[in-house]
């Protein structure tokens, strides 16, 4: 909003510049091209300006965006699912008001703010609800209080892309349902192993590189000794799984 001397000193400047709006712009410092432009429209038809000026009501109220920032904190730090829930505002907007109310994140929104991290139980008992369930995959993330992309990384870093992220059955034996059971049993110790492995295998590589003793607390590596880590051992695991293992965001890595 500019006051009327504002407005009036502008139109002044740019008609005294030959109705040159960058330089009238550049030496005032404001506004945009099209504000200069109207407000000499308005003043060749009144010469004038009028003395009061109303600026364009804002689309959303300060309550409904307290409450999308407040649903985006609580949900995962994931746009789009407030996006979807609330039914507003646009992915622009939402982000915008995100970084105004963080600065600290402004280079690192897109879906998300930073990298959460989660417990690995966490993350194994949302693939095998996300595998086995007989609801939407939306509602077994808003169950477990992440965002539904989120819980597709974690199919992927534990079975992989190719494993389907599906595996239901209707009207199952007693033997097959028994059968499933021990199946599941099994690739929950398979993704335990699994687990071991990386962490073992991640250890003596930092042995190994970086002179690091066996005990070493991964998490407190510098970035770019993660980073050598993960160029170690990508051809034998996902990057996704390597990076989420580390505690690195991709944008860090890359």
């Amino acid at each position: 909003m500019y006051s009327y001397e504002d407005r009036i000193r502008a139109v002044e400047l740019y008609i005294k510049l030959g109705k040159r709006v960058r330089p009238t712009i550049r030496q005032l410092g404001y506004p945009t091209k099209n504000s200069l432009k109207g407000w000499y429209n308005e003043y060749q038809f009144k010469l004038d300006l009028s003395a009061g000026y109303a600026g364009r009501e804002p689309k959303f109220s300060q309550a409904q965006k307290a409450a999308a920032i407040e649903h985006y904190l609580t949900h995962d730090r994931c746009i789009a699912a407030t996006m979807r829930a609330l039914g507003y505002p646009g992915r622009g907007t939402l982000t915008k008001w995100v970084r105004e109310a963080f600065p600290e994140t402004r280079k690192a929104v897109v879906g998300s703010v930073g990298q959460r991290r989660y417990p690995e139980s966490l993350k194994r008992a949302g693939v095998m609800e996300l595998c086995t369930r007989q609801e939407s995959a939306q509602a077994v993330a808003d169950k477990l209080g992440v965002c539904r992309p989120t819980l597709y990384n974690w199919k992927n870093q534990l079975l992989g892309r190719e494993a389907p992220a599906s595996m239901k059955h209707t009207n199952q034996s007693p033997q097959a349902r028994e059968r499933e059971e021990l199946e599941r049993q099994v690739e929950i110790l398979r993704l335990e192993v699994r687990q071991l492995r990386l962490e073992q295998d991640l250890l003596n590589k930092a042995n190994e590189l970086l002179k690091k003793g066996l005990g070493v607390d991964l998490q407190l590596l510098s970035n770019r000794e993660k980073t050598l880590l993960i160029d170690a051992l990508k051809e034998h695991y996902d990057l996704p799984e390597l990076l989420g293992q580390l505690g690195l965001a991709r944008s860090s890595y890359f």
